[in-house]
């Protein structure tokens, strides 16, 4: 069951075979929280009409905590990393919103040990969480040459959404800093949002913008080459969990340069698969893509590291198992969902 449908589609694949989209009241214009609510009567009668077994929802302030409302048991609420790191914090209500849908949540989703810890704030137990770190396809997210053969050039990639969240003013204000001092950086950055036109006033200011690359939203099919052309791939974002962008760059064997927070500590070692700098820092991140492209030789070895650690921790064949554990585990009926 489809929320809200927003003007940017992220999803371009279509749904499989097995997979059957509810038509209901909801789905087709944006849900603020009050539409939510409205919306309680339609998704009783669909819950009503399909009788599931269980519900699998998320984020915990939105679709989660419709499903709390219905009082429709068992519920495997799924964090989003943001509706825990950022949301359930905001004020009061919110608050009593992420308390109320984890309180009557069978299983808690959660995709790195920063989430779980913040869930323990709600007084979580351990064994009501599964932590679930999606994971890739490695056989579509695969390394091409390293280092691309761009010539004299070295390329940055950022694929985050130009969003504040994901703190893309930061890097676009460390890349005019950085592209000054080195004449041979390029910037791939992907995806759309509000801040597009800020972004572009800052490359336009600082006289680098015949540098940077904006081809907007990009397919899933088209990623991998984006992440094969770039020597670095940068990730400025201020609130993470296990982030799949994160987890693609690796897959391809390209060395990272992250923002040093939580979701990100758990996956970089520093000086293995690539770097971590200050969250927020524009002078610190200047100096780490400066260092960066002044190491080819250490560049080189990140890049198996980086391949390494996506096929040890981003399998999805690996993970997916864990998903229908936490099913089997609220259902608590020993049904076999592996086949």
């Amino acid at each position: 069951m489809r929320l809200e449908r927003k003007q940017t589609e992220l999803e371009d694949r279509p749904l499989p075979q097995s997979v059957r989209e509810v038509k209901w009241f909801g789905g087709d214009q944006s849900a603020s929280m009050f539409n939510q609510i409205r919306l309680i009567p339609s998704l009783r009668r669909a819950i009503k009409k399909i009788k599931p077994d269980l519900i699998h929802a998320g984020p915990l302030q939105s679709c989660a905590f419709m499903v709390a409302l219905t009082g429709f048991q068992p519920l495997v609420s799924m964090s989003w990393g943001y509706d825990l790191l950022l949301d359930a914090n905001r004020n009061i209500f919110w608050e009593k919103t992420t308390e109320f849908t984890l309180r009557r949540s069978s299983r808690l989703i959660t995709d790195c040990l920063t989430l779980n810890q913040v869930a323990h704030q709600f007084r979580v137990p351990d064994a009501k969480i599964v932590t679930f770190p999606y994971g890739i396809d490695l056989d579509q997210f695969t390394p091409a040459e390293y280092p691309p053969g761009n010539g004299d050039q070295f390329t940055l990639l950022s694929t985050r959404s130009l969003e504040s969240i994901y703190g893309v003013d930061i890097l676009a204000r460390a890349f005019v800093k950085a592209a000054h001092q080195n004449p041979r950086l390029n910037l791939i950055q992907l995806g759309t949002g509000s801040l597009a036109a800020e972004l572009r006033s800052i490359f336009n200011r600082g006289g680098v913008m015949e540098r940077v690359l904006l081809p907007g939203q990009q397919t899933q099919k088209d990623l991998p080459q984006f992440y094969n052309r770039a020597d670095v791939y940068i990730s400025t974002s201020h609130i993470d969990g296990s982030s799949v962008s994160l987890m693609e760059a690796l897959a391809c064997g390209r060395p990272v340069l992250v923002s040093d927070i939580p979701g990100n500590r758990e996956w970089i070692e520093p000086g293995v698969q690539g770097w971590w700098f200050t969250d927020g820092d524009v002078d610190e991140l200047a100096r780490a893509i400066l260092s960066a492209a002044d190491q080819p030789h250490v560049l080189v070895k990140m890049s198996h590291e980086a391949r390494k650690l996506a096929e040890k921790r981003a399998n999805w064949d690996k993970n997916f198992p864990l998903l229908l554990e936490a099913y089997q585990a609220a259902l608590g009926n020993g049904r076999n969902l592996n086949g």
